[in-house]
């Protein structure tokens, strides 16, 4: 579910980022910040992504059937709300939508320490994935995860830099 929910922030702040391209193009320095904030808002949304795919896979690899009520439509609806949500805080207070979006990325970056920690096989449970070319490839599992786990740290501190960012206007 996380990884579900995860993409949303970047969407919403990549579409009022083609907005805001849409009425300030005219401004060369603006329109050259505002494009390298889609830049990077694209390549987080990217990342979540794979991070998806891979989790995906990795249930898949793993045999458990997941019921389609508790695991598709439930993060599908937060991912619904959470989309409003960050919306409106962006609209309200842009910080404020970066500030929700750290501190999920840390809750995200805390659950994957902590699903490592409490599976030492992982460490020696080895991990080939068909998104290996894209994503990286990783010896073990525990590495993979951990590499999502800081995937999720540099999200946060993105999230933060923006804290203390000149706002677009």
């Amino acid at each position: 579910m996380l990884e579900v929910v995860a993409r949303i922030p970047y969407q919403v702040w990549e579409n009022a980022a083609y907005r805001a391209l849409t009425r300030k193009h005219r401004d060369s320095g603006l329109a050259r910040r505002i494009q390298t904030r889609i830049v990077e808002n694209r390549e987080q949304q990217d990342n979540e992504q794979w991070h998806l795919l891979i989790t995906s896979e990795l249930v898949r690899a793993s045999g458990v059937r997941l019921g389609g009520f508790r695991y598709r439509f439930l993060p599908w609806l937060m991912a619904v709300g959470y989309y409003h949500t960050a919306w409106l805080l962006f609209i309200l207070r842009p910080k404020w939508s970066y500030r929700l979006n750290a501190d999920f990325e840390d809750h995200a970056e805390h659950e994957y320490a902590e699903f490592v920690a409490e599976h030492p096989e992982f460490e020696t449970m080895r991990h080939e994935s068909a998104f290996a070319t894209e994503y990286g490839a990783f010896e073990t599992m525990a590495d993979l995860l951990r590499q999502i786990g800081h995937d999720e740290r540099m999200h946060k501190q993105e999230s933060e830099q923006y804290l203390v960012a000149e706002p677009l206007k």
